[in-house]
Order: C-alpha cells, then sequence, then structure tokens
C-alpha cells in the first residue's frame, strides 16, 4: 500500500474541499471554460445523490492531508458511476488514484451493485490510461442517459 488512509465524507466536507476547488481549475484550463462555472457545475446536483445508500464520497488521506478522492452515485439498479476522480497535482504517478479506485470499487460492491460506470472527457488521457490499466473496458458511446455525460464511457463488472 502507498501509505492512503481512506475517509467517507460529503462534498461540504473541509476534506473535500481541496478535490473540487483543483478540479475546478483543471477542467477549466483543459476545456476553456471560466472556473467559476465550472465550480458552480461540480456542485449543482442533488443533495444527496454522493450519500449513502446510493452513493458515496471517499476522500484518500496522506500524513492527514486529502490528496486522492472520488464520488459515486446510482445509475441504476446494478451499477454505480464514478465521478469527480481527483488526485491532488502535486501527488501524481505514485499510484493514489489506482488505490482511490479500489477502495471506491470495493465500497460500491459492498453496496450491492454488480458493475461500474463513467464517463469522461476528451481532454483527459491519463484518465482513459487510468481506467484502462485498472480493468475498465471503452464502450463505443455512453449508456442512455438523462444526465450529463462525456463522450468517452467505460464500464467494469464486478
Amino acid at each position: 500500500m502507498n501509505g492512503l488512509r481512506f475517509v467517507p465524507v460529503d462534498e461540504d466536507d473541509r476534506l473535500a474541499q481541496p478535490l473540487l476547488a483543483e478540479l475546478a481549475v483543471e477542467y477549466a484550463t483543459r476545456y476553456e471554460a471560466p472556473e467559476s462555472g465550472v465550480a458552480r457545475w461540480l456542485r449543482d446536483h442533488p443533495a444527496n445523490q454522493f450519500r449513502p445508500p446510493d452513493g458515496g464520497m471517499l476522500i484518500g488521506l496522506l500524513d492527514g492531508q486529502p490528496v486522492t478522492g472520488g464520488a459515486f452515485c446510482r445509475f441504476d439498479d446494478d451499477t454505480a458511476e464514478l465521478k469527480r476522480i481527483w488526485t491532488d497535482s502535486g501527488h501524481r504517478r505514485r499510484g493514489h488514484a489506482a488505490t482511490l479506485l479500489a477502495a471506491l470499487e470495493d465500497e460500491i460492491a459492498r453496496r450491492g451493485y454488480r458493475r461500474i460506470y463513467l464517463t469522461t472527457g476528451n481532454r483527459q488521457p491519463e484518465a482513459e490510461a487510468l481506467y484502462e490499466s485498472t480493468g475498465y473496458r471503452r464502450l463505443d458511446e455512453p449508456l442512455p442517459s438523462d444526465v450529463e455525460q462525456y463522450p468517452i464511457a467505460f464500464v467494469k463488472a464486478l
């Protein structure tokens, strides 16, 4: 293990704030969007989406500091959807994201889901490589959904 300790949090927890702040900057930069708009978008969802029993959020702590994190919510009765996957820019390329995915997958399986789905944007090659290297299968197109999705989709059976 790489010294990470995972704790469940709500999106409003102080431990989740670095995740949301850095994601806003990163997405705004990569997709040439206003940072304030991206920050609002990251929080624009039902308050209980990332809370038990259907969802959750984990933050990975290293020496008490948040360095990685992510969330999941219900996609359908059998499927959880990953969201907000992040590793602090100063702690990348150390295996933290793969460790985070394993922790999220364990929690998702405990909740009774049988597969995991996610979408990502077309300007995040590191994310694509992470998902492919950890056993996710790339889909030809995203699954039908009533909510906003991104062009690159992956699925993994548990």
